[in-house]
């Protein structure tokens, strides 16, 4: 049986602001940080290890990645990074805060940009600063490959790419992986090993800094998954906890985090 290990980066301090963050390269929050050094400890002490470790290129991610290692002590251990583990590119919202996006564009618009699958917010100029092409960081990539923004799909594409030409190998020729990326590239990469519709994929919310582990056939079909530090506690069991809480017409959610569905941690239930 195979083990694949999946992190969303630990709470960023725009997580934390409320704010749209996509490729904006932000810090961890001190919240952020305890929670990859607990992702970190939780795997050493179910006797993880890992000879090889995946990342996205965005800060949150790499730091993400090197305190967990750091707590198991394999700190030496090969790393390859990837824009196409990047989050969700989120065009000209980067950076705003999303109770005033709303009030700009109102809620239905905003609903619209974060939990479609296929449409994209508006986009950036190449003059603006957080174009990515603007970045010394993105200077290899072609213009075509260098987003303006980008839907749900687009991210999916990316990083499904990734996992065929890259990851998948590694896995088969007998590689123990970690993948510490994004929200919305860790749900592509689901996605496509569970075979979730695009109806279902939006509804899939990952928790900060708690690792998902994938158990694999030979085939690297997934066979179970479940959350390490919430002693195994199966993925699907929270989603439907989530889907409970929205449905609940007793109660109102206010989203917190750049996740396009809040967790647990992140659900304030208020009565109407």
């Amino acid at each position: 049986m195979i083990k694949l290990v999946l992190v969303r980066h630990g709470q960023s301090e725009w997580n934390l602001e409320n704010r749209f963050t996509g490729w904006t390269d932000v810090e961890l929050s001190p919240k952020g940080i305890q929670e990859a050094k607990e992702a970190g400890i939780a795997l050493k002490n179910k006797g993880y290890h890992f000879d090889l470790a995946y990342s996205s290129v965005l800060k949150r991610a790499e730091d993400t990645l090197d305190f967990i290692l750091k707590e198991m002590g394999e700190e030496n251990i090969p790393i390859k990074r990837s824009w196409k583990l990047n989050e969700r590119h989120y065009g000209a919202l980067q950076g705003l805060n999303k109770d005033e996006t709303r009030k700009k564009y109102g809620d239905e618009q905003v609903l619209l940009w974060r939990r479609s699958t296929d449409v994209r917010p508006p986009e950036l100029d190449e003059n603006d600063e957080r174009y990515p092409g603007n970045d010394p960081k993105y200077t290899d990539l072609t213009k075509d490959e260098l987003p303006k923004t980008e839907n749900l799909i687009d991210t999916i594409k990316r990083v499904t790419e990734y996992w065929k030409s890259d990851i998948e190998p590694d896995i088969k020729n007998g590689k123990n992986v970690i993948i510490v990326a994004h929200g919305n590239s860790l749900r592509g990469l689901m996605k496509y090993l569970d075979n979730i519709s695009d109806e279902d994929v939006i509804k899939l919310e990952i928790q900060t800094g708690n690792p998902i582990c994938y158990e694999l056939d030979d085939n690297l079909k997934p066979i179970r998954d479940y959350y390490v530090k919430e002693n195994n506690i199966p993925v699907q069991k929270v989603k439907d906890k989530i889907e409970e809480i929205l449905n609940n017409g007793e109660y109102r959610i206010i989203f917190e985090g750049d996740a396009e569905f809040p967790d647990e941690a992140t659900c304030i239930d208020a009565q109407k």
